[in-house]
């Protein structure tokens, strides 16, 4: 181990449950994972009847099932490989997601991208942890056993406490954790499905007319944000127990498989579900998981509730445990365990405040997902190119020194960042001007560019031009980061290799 770097030397406790490794390298003895294991995590976060939601969004821009389909198809395991991209650079650096950026970014430098990473975050898991209130309320009133905004709060400090329980303990508990919910998730959304097999009505399905091209790549990035790009700013956190000596292909393959196969069953069957019920899909609008089991008989609204309940759990785990390893990142001196208690006040605070005063719940959410979905693509770009750029291993030590071979700051990434960003905002627009009324700064460039024009309504203001929903901003960030970093930083970052190869080389001289 380089001199310098911080090491955890053991990764819990006396052996016991708790993790205590925070931000520090994962000492080479400690990290006996395999590639399978990355299977659990992401199939267990993903598997909830939550996905099946996305039916009723996807929908909502106006295109046909196959379409929708076709989208799901693509959309979702692309978003999953990209983060199996992001998860190379965990095995070979042994560090959280955003300690490895500042590779690409400088070690100070870090700390922008990791502010927009750790509100996403927080985005995330109170997005779920509300989603599982939600669904308890509905299940509990329409048993008749409880209802009103005592039972909301009990229930999400129940939930938000399960959460940050996990979460506490940390890798190898969440890891235990997700195998066991993987089986039992699956076995009961399979029930589910063969439960609401009746409510399909395949000839409303099909007849849903096709939508323009521009709606099927609005829905497209729609979907890879809601998926995949939802978690990259976090995927290395569960790859940094790898062995050096992992394929970088399994990494890949092992965090799309167990990412993407679900949601691409579950999306594709909400397809079905939405597209029959016209008065099902709006209703998902306001609480997804409620709606959903509401087509349930009695018999089965409990124990799909609490399978159902742990699924999105599963998910906010994933999402508080790397929320707290990025708040360490950002300078934050204080134990992992407590990093993760204060990301789950806020998540409880968060949780309780959208249960009481937010009318819809798919507005701001979506509307969220977009907005910190512009820099996290950027980043996103920016952090794969790095990674299948370098050709060895990080200089674990530079990582947590400013002054080492990355520097404090990374002009040209922050540049690009920043300026992608700006781009990336001003061709995605609000479509939820109502519910989210804080966004409707964006969109300021497809005017300029003839790709849309506003409508002034009394009934409410729109966009006019099939362009203007794409949110062709989330792309332009991603790809355009990408191949700026791929042309600009190349001969840097060969020179930085050049340099570990050099220092390697004079260690072993003086052996």
């Amino acid at each position: 181990m380089p001199p310098g770097a911080p090491v955890a030397t053991t990764a819990t406790a006396g052996g016991g449950l708790i993790e205590t490794a925070g931000i520090e390298i994962i000492g080479e003895s400690e990290r006996t994972a395999k590639p399978r294991d990355l299977f659990w995590p992401w199939f267990a976060a993903n598997v909830s009847v939550f996905g099946m939601s996305y039916g009723s969004y996807l929908l909502g821009f106006g295109i046909s099932f196959w379409q929708a389909t076709i989208v799901a198809l693509i959309g979702i395991p692309i978003s999953f490989a990209l983060c199996g991209l992001v998860a190379i650079a965990g095995k070979r650096g042994s560090a959280p997601t955003m300690v490895l950026s500042r590779a690409a970014f400088g070690v100070h430098g870090q700390k922008v991208p990791g502010v927009v990473s750790w509100l996403t975050s927080i985005g995330w898991e109170t997005s779920l942890a509300i989603t599982a209130v939600l669904a308890t309320a509905t299940v509990l009133r329409t048993l008749g056993l409880a209802s009103g905004g005592v039972v909301t709060v009990i229930a999400a400090i129940l939930i938000a406490l399960l959460i940050v329980t996990a979460s506490v303990l940390g890798y190898h508990t969440i890891m235990k954790l997700q195998s066991v919910l993987t089986w039992a998730t699956g076995a009961m959304t399979i029930m589910f499905m063969i439960l609401t097999i009746p409510h399909i009505d395949m000839a409303a399905v099909v007849a849903a007319p096709s939508g323009p091209p521009q709606a099927m790549i609005g829905a497209l990035v729609m979907v890879m944000t809601g998926f995949g790009l939802g978690w990259i700013n976090i995927a290395a956190d569960w790859s940094r127990y790898q062995k050096r000596s992992t394929s970088d292909g399994k990494i890949v393959a092992w965090n799309t498989i167990g990412g993407a196969a679900a949601p691409m069953v579950l999306v594709i069957f909400g397809l079905l579900l939405a597209g029959s019920d016209p008065a099902l899909s709006e209703a998902i609008a306001n609480d997804p998981i409620g709606a959903l089991i509401s087509i349930l008989p009695i018999w089965a609204l409990i124990p799909f509730w609490i399978v159902a309940v742990l699924t999105l759990v599963s998910g906010a785990v994933l999402g508080i445990y790397s929320s707290g390893l990025t708040l360490l990142s950002l300078g934050i001196d204080i134990p992992r365990p407590a990093a993760a208690a204060i990301d789950g006040v806020i998540l409880t605070i968060g949780t309780i405040w959208v249960a009481f005063f937010a009318s819809s719940f798919i507005g701001p959410f979506q509307s969220f997902l977009i907005t910190l979905g512009v820099p996290i693509a950027s980043w996103a770009g920016i952090l794969i190119a790095d990674v299948l750029t370098r050709r060895a291993d990080y200089d674990e030590a530079a990582l947590f020194d400013p002054a080492g071979r990355y520097g404090a700051f990374d002009w040209a990434s922050l540049i690009t960042m920043a300026v992608t960003s700006i781009l990336g905002w001003g061709l995605v627009v609000n479509s939820f001007a109502e519910d989210a009324p804080w966004n409707n700064w964006q969109g300021y460039l497809l005017e300029p560019l003839g790709l849309g024009t506003f409508v002034e309504d009394p009934a409410g203001s729109y966009w006019d031009g099939n362009w203007a929903y794409a949110n062709l901003g989330v792309l332009l960030a991603l790809v355009l980061s990408f191949l700026v970093t791929l042309v600009a930083r190349r001969g840097k970052i060969r020179r930085q290799e050049q340099g570990a190869v050099a220092r390697g080389e004079a260690v072993l001289s003086a052996d």
